[in-house]
């Protein structure tokens, strides 16, 4: 077994983290593009609807696109009473299966959904989803909506 010099050993590390740096910035740019893709997946029992993901600013264009929107928030009361976006119906995310016939009758009309940060409104859209609405849209949560909130 030959034995490298200093030389050929720094040029081998060299490479070798030049080659770690690339693979992590193609891995980078690779997560940035599947994350920007609106999540599409289908739900059971969902005739055909699919749920989707967008983000805050893409639901922003959406409310001010005059198209009509039902704004809702599926957080619970003390959450909505500190903090809300503008306009938002109120229906906690453990009442959605319950509530949604009386409260949302029409399964085709555009639904924006929020929680806090995202987790109970993507529950909440898969659930409207799965009890046949088909134009459900989970933008996250409030924590990183950059726009106007009110409280009280």
């Amino acid at each position: 077994m030959q034995k490298l010099s200093r030389y050929q050993m720094k040029g081998r590390i060299v490479y070798a983290l030049a080659g770690a740096v690339f693979l992590c910035i193609c891995a980078i740019v690779l997560f940035a593009f599947i994350s920007d893709r609106p999540d599409t997946s289908s739900t059971p029992d969902s005739g055909g609807a699919s749920y989707q993901k967008i983000t805050a600013v893409k639901a922003k264009e959406m409310m001010d696109s005059g198209e009509p929107y039902i704004l809702l928030d599926v957080r619970t009361e003390s959450e909505y009473a500190q903090m809300r976006i503008d306009g938002a119906l109120l229906i906690p995310a453990a009442e959605i299966r319950v509530r949604a016939a009386d409260e949302l009758p029409d399964k085709s009309a555009l639904i924006l959904v929020y929680c806090r940060s995202g987790g109970r409104s993507a529950a909440a859209t898969r659930e409207l989803v799965g009890m046949g609405y088909t134009n459900v849209y989970d933008f996250g949560g409030i924590l990183s909506w950059p726009y106007d909130t009110v409280s009280g």
